[in-house]
């Protein structure tokens, strides 16, 4: 067993290459071999959100407080509130982050595959961020 404490590991800033807007990340984990778990609790201020990326075995997000938005690629833009959960796929390309005025927190969670947990891609345009969300 292993237990990490609240408050034992420092809150990160999201590096400006993956995301537009403040962005901090909180008690990141990622297992030993041969275990493949990885996750973050990732807060974002108003209007921060990530840039387009894909996952090779999929990601879940939970999101804990305030309101976001998030999109897989071809599709609208989705709203999201407390205790919803998103899954994208295995190398669905897509974004996530806060609402243009409520910040957004979540807890992410993706598996590696071959040591690689993430593939980045460009930032969100202005115009995909500020679409208006499905109903």
């Amino acid at each position: 067993m292993k237990i990490t404490r609240s408050g034992s590991t420092p809150s990160t800033k999201g590096p400006a290459d993956w995301f537009t807007g403040q962005v901090r990340m909180d008690q990141a984990f990622a297992n030993e071999d041969p275990a493949r778990l990885r996750g973050a609790l990732v807060t974002f201020e108003p209007g921060a959100r990530t840039a387009w990326h894909t996952h090779p075995l999929g990601q879940l997000l939970i999101v804990t407080a305030g309101f976001g938005r998030a999109q897989a690629e071809g599709g609208p833009v989705q709203v999201l509130r407390p205790g919803d959960m998103v899954w994208f796929g295995p190398d669905e390309r897509h974004w996530h982050g806060a609402s243009p005025t409520t910040a957004m927190t979540h807890l992410a969670l993706q598996e590696a595959k071959d040591g690689q947990t993430v593939t980045w891609a460009e930032h969100v345009s202005e115009a995909d961020y500020t679409a208006d969300p499905a109903p």
